[in-house]
């Protein structure tokens, strides 16, 4: 092929999982519809037969490095809302705070008292004080009020995806937003746990993150379990995220309460 296989790539798709993957129930199906009947399958065969044997590669993007800088150069944007929650840390040996940014509908920034302006101190108390960084705001991302995150709790039995971005990276990276983007609009509930000093975070302590860093992201699970009992959790990681979940399921016997890990 030569030169042709240049112009005209195509890749090869691979798996890599456990041996044992998780056994997934179905929907039931209408009859007549030719879709496979059994009551189970397991994630990686659910995975493999939503993945197409092949695909075709722009051979301008040849590499995983240059495949990723052109997602920078792109214009289109996606715009994704969030509204922001500071967590303490509520382990003596994890102190400080982190910031979990929950996906919201469409709202007007302006009209807010301003992107990022915090609308609790430090202390975890609701008093105005000074955004985190006012010159480098994240992008259609504003605090909650104290009423409307103490209006968050639901019984509503919508998924919801945890999600942790990569390394330095944070909610507003378009590789995370190509992802939530679509899932909010399907119906999904989706909150990103931004690690310790990304995403314009205030670092509050001297404990930052690495890839066995757990803490924060188990935490929030034990929170949306609490105030979410009846939604399912699921988790999705990129790049350090990846490997943090991947920890978690080593050092949680229930994977931390997230159902599915992707």
């Amino acid at each position: 092929m030569g030169i042709l296989s240049w112009f005209l790539p195509n890749g090869r798709v691979s798996f890599h999982h456990a041996g044992k993957s998780v056994i997934l129930k179905r929907k039931p199906q209408k009859k007549g519809s030719g879709v496979d009947e059994s009551k189970c399958i397991s994630l990686a065969d659910l995975c493999k037969s939503a993945t197409p044997a092949d695909c075709q590669l722009n051979p301008f993007l040849f590499n995983g490095h240059l495949q990723t800088a052109w997602t920078l150069m792109r214009t289109d944007d996606i715009p994704v809302y969030y509204k922001r929650w500071r967590f303490e840390g509520d382990s003596p040996d994890y102190r400080g705070s982190f910031e979990v940014d929950f996906v919201v509908p469409p709202y007007d920034v302006n009209k807010t008292s301003s992107s990022l302006t915090s609308a609790q101190s430090d202390n975890g108390t609701f008093e105005s004080s000074t955004p985190p960084d006012s010159t480098h705001p994240s992008p259609r991302t504003s605090f909650f009020t104290k009423e409307e995150f103490s209006a968050l709790p639901s019984d509503d039995k919508k998924p919801m995806l945890v999600v942790l971005h990569g390394l330095s990276g944070g909610s507003h990276e378009p590789y995370l937003r190509n992802i939530v983007d679509p899932l909010h609009k399907q119906g999904w509930e989706v909150c990103v746990v931004n690690f310790r000093g990304c995403a314009n975070s205030k670092v509050t302590s001297s404990i930052l993150y690495n890839a066995r860093a757990t803490w924060d992201v188990r935490q929030t699970v034990r929170w949306l379990r609490k105030n979410f009992p009846s939604r399912p959790l699921f988790g999705i990681g990129f790049s350090l995220g990846a490997n943090i979940l991947t920890n978690l399921t080593g050092i949680a016997k229930d994977m931390g309460g997230i159902a599915d890990i992707f």
